[in-house]
């Protein structure tokens, strides 16, 4: 065999020392059932003060919101619920939702209307929730910020805190564009926007504009921010008294521990599509790449698994640039202006959150040779693949046995479909599992756990469990999900 193409996981302490305890570990599958769905409630927390750390560093105050899209778990809405800040003027925490039943969740789960902020399509029912408990509402359009308007007639309700959402940014002297997206107003339309909100202004209260971009670059991201803070200025103008901007999220994630594994399993893919090695993939599977007549065509698909400049530090980064036309760091300008900063973190406020655990069903080969682990999970359940990330499991063996030689597999899931495939590319283990063995799969919290999971050909979907630790390094505890409260442990006061 060919030396092993590893794509180790990048693994934090507490994730880490969880994985080191088979013995915790086998006895809730034993119990719950194979796939497991384990969140860290109190690793949340820690990520929180990761990002309040960046806006203490940057002098600015604001709202740190989780875009609960990323992960339908109560345990980590209510951990967040818990977080309160040191003082009364630092960064708060919030929740970003995207639907009714997130709104409601998110109401239960513990959070006050002035900390959630209501995104997304909105139907009317959802709209109704958001006017009735007074949450803040980032308009997606004209037509629902007329919808909201209306509605708050209608019952007679207060006026409801609003974030025009804004998109197609340009930057004047620049050849920057940002891409289109499918939500908010045109940024070349904010005047018109703003004469609907002054238009309606006994039914709603401006307090500033959001947007979101579906991109990794800082410099797009740059002239959006520069964008809204003009929109901003000319808000003023006309006697509008807005304090925040949200720049939504997109902050993402680092998922590999060696960034050299990356460039090195990407430089042998390559050379196995065209040719100039063995396959390390299904069926010569090539994630958008594929050879033609010796010539590389396509592009990779996949997301960066090796991404140091990710979370907390990416925003850190985009605060840092300068300004496309004003020619100033951002985090300047929102600072003079006295803007607050809310941002909408998902997979980067949930980084090493979860681990989803399969049960190792059968090992065998096929007819050329060729490994094969079928788990008891399938590629619904661990979305790795279809959502482009490529990382490694871990092994936590049944019984403690020595390591070697490794072994690469292909991971098959349990239903009766050629196309479940939880892995397309060979996986390489430190060893060979055997059956009863766990297959962990790290840092599955921000968006693998529950997007795409159902009851095809009735085989059940992970339950979740949270497993906190009473105290510094104490046992390991746990419970159901819906059955954690942050008073179980002693990290509720963060």
């Amino acid at each position: 065999m060919s030396e092993p193409l590893y794509l180790a996981p990048r693994l934090e302490s507490r994730p880490a020392a969880l994985l080191d305890s088979p013995a915790f570990l086998h006895p809730l599958i034993t119990a719950l059932g194979s796939p497991l769905n384990v969140v860290l409630p109190d690793q949340l927390a820690d990520n929180v003060r990761r990002f309040r750390d960046v806006y203490a560093r940057h002098r600015l105050t604001g709202r740190i919101c989780f875009a609960h899209k990323a992960n339908r778990s109560s345990a980590l809405v209510r951990r967040l619920a818990a977080t309160a800040p040191a003082t009364a003027t630092a960064t708060t925490t919030g929740i970003d939702v995207a639907s009714l039943g997130e709104l409601q969740h998110a109401l239960g789960g513990g959070f006050t209307p002035d900390r959630i902020v209501a995104t997304g399509p909105k139907d009317p029912d959802f709209l109704w929730l958001a006017a009735r408990t007074g949450v803040t509402v980032a308009v997606d359009s004209p037509a629902e910020l007329a919808a909201l308007a209306a509605l708050v007639e209608r019952f007679g309700l207060p006026r409801v805190p609003v974030l025009p959402r804004l998109s197609e940014f340009t930057a004047p002297g620049t050849r920057i564009l940002t891409r289109r997206s499918r939500f908010g107003t045109p940024a070349a339309e904010a005047d018109t926007l703003l004469d609907l909100v002054e238009k309606h202004h006994g039914s709603v209260e401006f307090t500033g504009v959001s947007y979101h971009l579906d991109t990794m670059a800082l410099a797009e991201k740059a002239v959006a921010l520069e964008a809204c803070l003009k929109v901003l200025d000319e808000s003023r103008r006309r006697g509008l008294r807005p304090r925040a901007v949200d720049i939504g999220g997109g902050y993402g994630a680092d998922y590999l521990a060696d960034g050299d594994q990356w460039e090195r399993y990407t430089t042998e893919l390559t050379r196995a599509l065209l040719g100039r090695r063995e396959p390390i993939t299904w069926e010569g599977h090539g994630y958008g790449l594929r050879g033609e007549n010796g010539t590389l065509r396509g592009a990779l698909g996949v997301y960066p698994g090796h991404r140091p400049v990710a979370g907390p530090r990416y925003l850190d980064e985009l605060l840092t640039q300068t300004a496309p036309s004003l020619a100033r760091p951002l985090a300047t300008l929102l600072l003079e202006n006295l803007y607050d900063l809310h941002t909408e973190p998902g997979r980067a406020l949930v980084d090493q959150c979860g681990i989803t655990l399969a049960r190792v069903v059968e090992v065998r080969e096929t007819a050329a040779g060729e490994p094969l682990v079928r788990l008891a999970a399938n590629a619904r359940d661990v979305g790795l693949e279809d959502h482009g990330l490529l990382v490694d499991p871990v092994l936590v063996p049944r019984e403690p046995r020595g390591e070697g030689p490794p072994v690469g597999v292909y991971l098959l899931g349990n239903l009766c479909l050629e196309s479940d495939l939880i892995s397309r590319r060979t996986v390489f283990l430190p060893s060979a599992p055997r059956p009863g063995d766990l297959l962990a799969f790290a840092n599955t919290a921000g968006y693998f756990m529950d997007f795409t999971a159902d009851h095809a050909l009735h085989q059940p979907i992970a339950r979740k469990v949270a497993v906190y630790r009473d105290g510094d390094g104490g046992p390991w505890a746990w419970c159901l999900d819906e059955q954690y409260w942050p008073h179980l442990n002693a990290g509720d006061d963060q």
